[in-house]
């Protein structure tokens, strides 16, 4: 089997604060699947998108009560092209009403740092060089 798209789906109070927040980090909105009740932001174009579904819409699609800011349900992960990346990320992330929850991570051939968006969604922005992992000796 051959996975040709990935789309996360999350509830949130404000479907145009969402908007603003992910544009402001610089993501693009697939309008095509974007109205007043969600909005599909596109990660990577043709293949990963998250849905921000407004919160009573998001019910309708689940039989199970919606997770709470206070709680993790998921983390999510994003990999972007270098250190300097993640830190303008989660830096502009802060700046537009994110919150930071953990400190930078660097692990020598991963640099890691997070953020929660405005519904306390956690996002985990990564950056790695393989080339770098360490060998067992």
């Amino acid at each position: 089997m051959e996975i040709t798209d990935i789309y996360v789906n999350l509830p949130v109070k404000d479907i145009a604060k969402t908007r603003e927040f992910w544009t402001k980090l610089g993501f693009s909105i697939d309008e095509q699947f974007s109205d007043e009740k969600a909005i599909c932001v596109i990660m990577k174009k043709d293949h990963i998108y998250t849905m921000f579904l407004q919160k009573e819409f998001f019910k309708t699609f689940t039989n199970r009560p919606i997770a709470s800011g206070e709680t993790t349900q998921t983390l999510l992960a994003i990999g972007v092209k270098s250190r300097l990346e993640v830190d303008d990320m989660v830096r502009t992330a802060i700046q537009n009403g994110g919150s930071k929850y953990s400190e930078p991570r660097d692990h020598g051939w991963m640099y890691q740092s997070a953020f929660a968006d405005l519904d306390g969604h956690q996002w985990e922005i990564m950056y790695g060089d393989i080339s770098q992992i360490p060998t067992e000796q």
